[in-house]
């Protein structure tokens, strides 16, 4: 492990002497491409530059306990140094461990969301309406912009099914644990026996595709443009700019209708329908490895239950981790930080386990 933090550290060096040359500062392109990597890799220099001095005062301190003559009171401050050192050295290298493991390529990248309601009717609409709400929440509170991408509302305000967007550093590795469905269990407004119902919605977060990721053959999409439809009133748009995307290798199809261009339609039909065969890719990469694990903290697959939202006793509990938390209004609000950091530490967990 050592070696490889002495290579991450000439890396760190060379970078470094690299983005003060002009010829790497005119070219925007690899001066961008080095500035993202050397962001990466500093945390784990600074963390192998804390090590070392824990290292050195160790060291020192051990040399001087064994060779012996101290007076009572160096004796004690060399103890001490010899403690901290060794305990800072071993702390350190724990987390220098979890630096070390392999950083999920797309954890930088901008997510698409899509959000789908399932059994319960009406009250699965709502739902689906609520986990949207509170994933833009969550997005606003760490700096992310959101932009929906398509949606098919229903009367009573619910989403039958909602694609967005969310664009911020980092916003796949915040999101990427919420695929799978989502249920909840409360009594629904129309109820007039107050009886409790369950219903779902079924969520899939997906890494953004750039044209760098899956190149898209114009020859193999067919586009159709129709009107759009919607709820009524001024949400339906009159002229024919709504767009339909199909795949024709596969039969994927994807419709777009929110915006009153035909141009922005289609552009944005294109990015999910790129970002759709992308994930296809990957989990067809994953699925063909050997030894392809399965994190506990869940496969994605969108049959999965992941969460249960029971708003009777105030609760959220996630099945995967096992981990219930009694505050269902801030969650549903937007504060999902303590959920999603348990996921991450689950997850990393596994994986040094599996290393």
């Amino acid at each position: 492990m050592l070696d490889k933090l002495e290579q991450v550290e000439q890396r760190f060096l060379s970078i470094q002497d690299q983005i003060s040359q002009p010829d790497i500062v005119s070219d925007m392109e690899k001066y961008t491409a080095l500035m993202k990597e050397l962001k990466q890799i500093t945390p784990v220099v600074d963390k192998f530059r804390e090590y070392k001095q824990a290292e050195k005062t160790f060291t020192e301190a051990k040399e001087l306990i064994d060779a012996g003559g101290l007076d009572p009171e160096l004796s004690e401050l060399a103890q001490e140094d010899y403690r901290t050192g060794k305990e800072d050295m071993e702390r350190l290298t724990e987390e220098l461990k979890v630096l070390l493991l392999p950083r999920d390529p797309n954890d930088d990248k901008n997510v698409i969301i899509e959000i789908r309601a399932g059994t319960g009717g009406e009250e699965a609409a709502l739902f689906a309406g609520e986990l949207y709400r509170m994933y833009t929440m969550y997005a606003e509170a760490h700096g992310f912009k959101t932009e929906i991408m398509s949606e098919n509302s229903t009367e009573l305000g619910g989403y039958k099914e909602v694609s967005f967007e969310v664009k911020g550093d980092g916003a796949y590795s915040r999101y990427k644990f919420e695929s799978g469905t989502h249920r909840v269990q409360r009594v629904p407004e129309t109820e007039s026996q107050g009886r409790i119902q369950t219903s779902a919605a079924t969520v899939a977060v997906l890494p953004e595709a750039e044209a760098v990721d899956f190149e898209l053959d114009m020859a193999d999409v067919k586009i159709d443009v129709f009107r759009s439809s919607g709820a009524g009133g001024q949400k339906v748009n009159k002229t024919s700019s709504a767009i339909r995307a199909t795949y024709l290798p596969t039969g994927l199809v994807v419709e777009c209708q929110d915006e009153r261009s035909q141009f922005q339609n289609k552009d944005k039909a294109l990015t999910i329908l790129r970002t759709r065969l992308y994930e296809e890719q990957l989990q067809k990469a994953a699925a063909e490895r050997a030894d392809a694990r399965k994190s506990m903290v869940g496969s994605g697959d969108r049959s999965e239950r992941i969460r249960t939202y029971n708003f009777p006793q105030g609760r959220v509990t996630d099945h995967r981790i096992n981990l219930t938390l009694y505050k269902i209004e801030q969650i549903m609000n937007g504060d999902l930080d303590e959920l999603i950091d348990a996921l991450i530490t689950a997850d990393t967990a596994e994986k040094l386990k599996a290393e």
